[in-house]
């Protein structure tokens, strides 16, 4: 019996210490705080919208042991279609980042890291789609997850979807932070 107890007691201590990392992984980002407003310059360039779509610069600390990649996804789940709305979708981001600078989410502008992939989102196209809700409805809520990965490259087939890009990065993630923008038109 005792035998069974130690090996059994020693996992448990191992999942709880792996926990206890995961938790103090955390996702900031110096222009808005967690639960706070997006800026305008963050907001969408069409469908009525009048932003300068940057995505804002993010900053992370504390990933899980054994990170050997991140994956980014911003949803908008109060979006007024069942599945919510994908504003950006970033794959292959180095195990070694820890910053994304402001822009970054500007396939054009070169300030991803070197090997990382952004994915097209709902928008259509690959990149940073900033918010752009509707006129007249109550906040809609931005939430930006940080997934740390067991590996280094996702293999996403081409043209895949954001679903199936979330589906796979659910089944590699080792531990994610979160951080949550509010923007209302």
């Amino acid at each position: 019996m005792l035998r069974f107890a130690i090996p059994l007691v020693l996992s448990g201590a191992l999942a709880l210490a792996s926990a206890m990392a995961a938790a103090d992984f955390r996702l900031t980002s110096p222009e808005f705080e967690d639960g706070g407003l997006l800026a305008e310059h963050h907001v969408f360039a069409g469908f009525g919208c009048s932003g300068d779509n940057r995505s804002p610069a993010l900053a992370w600390s504390d990933p899980p042991e054994g990170t050997a990649s991140f994956a980014l996804l911003v949803h908008d789940p109060d979006a007024p279609i069942a599945s919510g709305w994908w504003h950006w979708v970033m794959i292959d981001i180095p195990a070694e980042t820890r910053s994304l600078p402001a822009n970054a989410g500007d396939p054009d502008a070169g300030l991803a890291p070197a090997g990382s992939r952004e994915i097209v989102t709902d928008f259509g196209v690959p990149g940073w789609g900033g918010p752009c809700p509707p006129e007249g409805r109550e906040p809609h809520h931005y939430n930006f997850t940080l997934v740390a990965l067991n590996t280094p490259s996702l293999e996403i087939p081409e043209g895949a979807s954001t679903a199936l890009v979330a589906f796979l990065v659910e089944g590699a993630k080792l531990g994610e932070a979160r951080l949550t923008g509010r923007y209302q038109r």
